[in-house]
């Protein structure tokens, strides 16, 4: 004899949405989800341009920060030296930067864009700015610019020294 269906009770029919009140009101688990939302559109528009999101920041930041070291560079990013030793090694070797023994400071290397890399952040940027502002953003409700520039205020208060709020 067949076993008799379970009953459905209203905790538990499919339809219904998952209670995450206690997450919600999580700060990381907020975060966490708002980041694996958009980082599927990031790295649509970074693969454009053979770059992964790692190499793009590194890229970046190098722009905005000519000559930065490379201990500087993996303190702003919180990555290891090894790690970020692998990490330039690779991105040296696909033409997109150059280290250079800093003439003030023979220990430490400064870090320099090459035209390919220059140009690959400049694409990639553009690419994202668009991304991230326009429809298909990775957001289901996109946000309004002054939504989008108190997130940003936010969440810069979370991780940023204080003097650089």
């Amino acid at each position: 004899m067949p076993a008799a269906p379970a009953k459905q009770s209203a905790r538990t029919r499919p339809q219904d949405p998952v209670n995450q009140q206690v997450l919600l009101g999580l700060l990381g688990y907020n975060c966490l989800q708002a980041y694996l939302s958009l980082v599927p559109v990031t790295k649509k528009q970074l693969a454009k341009y053979s770059l992964r999101p790692v190499e793009f920041t590194v890229l970046s930041l190098i722009k905005a920060n000519p000559d930065i070291n490379q201990k500087r560079l993996g303190t702003t990013l919180n990555i290891s030296p090894p790690n970020l030793a692998t990490l330039l090694d690779r991105m040296e070797t696909g033409g997109l930067l150059l280290r250079q023994r800093n003439p003030l400071d023979r220990r430490s290397q400064s870090l320099a864009l090459t035209s390919t890399g220059a140009a690959a952040c400049a694409k990639a940027e553009i690419a994202l700015e668009k991304a991230e502002n326009g429809p298909g953003s990775g957001s289901r409700q996109p946000l309004a610019e002054h939504e989008r520039l108190e997130l940003l205020r936010l969440l810069q208060k979370v991780f940023l020294p204080p003097a650089q709020n």
